[in-house]
């Protein structure tokens, strides 16, 4: 095995919606590996809020205003990478939102802002940046599933059906572009630590834990929630050169979940 075959070095990678949670965690690690960094958030003040997150860790990074569901947004931020960058090398469709309505209180347009933030804004993205990736005559795409790409749950009827949607379209990427040298694979998170899942972590006033957590972690034959930092090595893995014959492969990092049929009662 070569030395150097996880190396990101010389490489530019956008992850979209950087700006913290999984994909911060993300682009650190790709930094660290050798990277050139490239995030862009829906606006200035989620910008402005990744930019000083990256100083912090130290990391140098560029950030950019851009709704990844408009299109032309998208293709001009693209071609302005392309003449001030070369161009991008590994593409992580990160940016994603989640609206948790029973099915039958949610209404068309919901539903649809879900399915256009969480699965056509990879395909617009996906779709800029592949005639680069052709051009230079590799790639890497890793698009941020779910265990709702395989499981269904309630209340995230929207969330679902994009996520399912996600890993098609990540194996269609690899089907259409894989003779190109390009790789589209995804990463499907279990239940991650972070601080917008801490009220579901915190001890009950006697000492219990939540319910929800322990819902997890009777779920989880790790028995734990996982964190990002659990998510870095899988992504380094698809973004480098060790992943050259892995296409089309959806890699979940949830803990055994999806393996585990719960503890009998």
């Amino acid at each position: 095995m070569q030395k150097d075959m996880f190396s990101l070095e010389g490489k530019t990678a956008w992850i979209t919606g950087a700006s913290y949670g999984i994909g911060f965690a993300i682009a650190k690690a790709y930094a660290r590996a050798g990277a050139k960094i490239i995030f862009n958030d829906i606006n200035q003040e989620l910008v402005d809020k990744g930019l000083a997150s990256y100083a912090a860790e130290g990391i140098p990074v560029k950030g950019y205003v851009c709704d990844v569901t408009d299109e032309a947004q998208v293709q001009t931020l693209t071609e302005k990478l392309e003449k001030e960058e070369g161009g991008i090398d590994i593409l992580v469709n990160n940016a994603g939102i989640i609206r948790r309505i029973p099915m039958c209180e949610m209404d068309a347009a919901e539903f649809r802002k879900v399915v256009d933030v969480d699965l056509n804004a990879p395909f617009i993205v996906s779709k800029a940046v592949i005639p680069g990736m052709i051009k230079k005559g590799h790639g890497k795409i890793i698009n941020i599933c779910s265990m709702m790409s395989e499981l269904g749950r309630e209340t995230v009827s929207a969330y679902a059906a994009a996520k399912g949607g996600l890993k098609m379209l990540t194996r269609n990427i690899a089907s259409e572009y894989g003779e190109y040298n390009i790789q589209c694979n995804g990463i499907g998170p279990g239940y991650i630590a972070t601080p917008q899942t801490a009220p579901l972590r915190e001890r009950q006033p006697d000492g219990s834990r939540h319910p929800f957590d322990s819902f997890i972690i009777a779920k989880t034959p790790a028995a734990r929630w996982g964190t990002t930092e659990d998510l870095e090595g899988p992504a380094v893995f698809l973004a480098s050169d060790a992943s050259n014959f892995v296409n089309g492969h959806i890699l979940y990092v949830d803990g055994g979940i999806l393996a585990y049929i719960g503890k009998q009662p």
